[in-house]
């Protein structure tokens, strides 16, 4: 069996339950950028040092194919909730004082961190995407406001695993607390 079909080729794609959309609809930009969001939280798990952060980032990949399919058919067997958005802050609130009120950051640092950064960078655009899809048609309200504290808590997990391996934090040279 082969793994490509050719049916996207002309630019269009099918989503769940058979519904034709084209590519460049905002529904296909909002998922694929929270496809794009799951992967990049696989690299950064890849690269983790502190493994008890782990289980966290292997519940938001969970969390997160659930949040594509429910933008793919509209009604995922297991929906996002404030349940979800709360465990969010409950692992921000925990990992928060590696914060300190730092200031803006700089996103490098170690491996791990740089590409915590990265994935945060990629919720931030996956929340973007989600709330142009919100203005054009009905969403779960809680879809935007978990890739907003997702994108909290990867910034947050980076700082940490920058303190983690004793990694100082950068600062740019504007804004930056002495």
């Amino acid at each position: 069996m082969r793994i490509y079909t050719g049916k996207g080729d002309k630019g269009d794609t099918t989503l769940a339950g058979g519904k034709k959309a084209r590519k460049s609809d905002p529904r296909i930009a909002a998922l694929g950028s929270v496809d794009e969001l799951n992967a990049a939280v696989g690299v950064a798990l890849a690269f983790l040092e502190d493994r008890k952060v782990e289980p966290i980032l292997r519940r938001v990949q969970g969390e997160l194919f659930s949040l594509g399919a429910e933008l793919a058919a509209g009604k995922p067997a297991k929906p996002i909730t404030s349940a979800h958005v709360a465990a969010l802050e409950r692992d921000v609130a925990k990992y928060e004082p590696d914060y300190n009120g730092a200031g803006f950051v700089l996103p490098s640092g170690a491996k791990s961190a740089a590409l915590l950064h990265l994935a945060r960078a990629i919720a931030r655009r996956a929340e973007r995407n989600v709330v142009r899809l919100k203005s054009r048609t009905a969403l779960n309200p809680e879809t935007a406001t978990y890739l907003n504290r997702l994108s909290s808590l990867l910034f947050i997990l980076a700082i940490h695993e920058n303190k983690f391996q004793k990694v100082a934090e950068r600062h740019p040279s504007y804004g930056a607390k002495k």
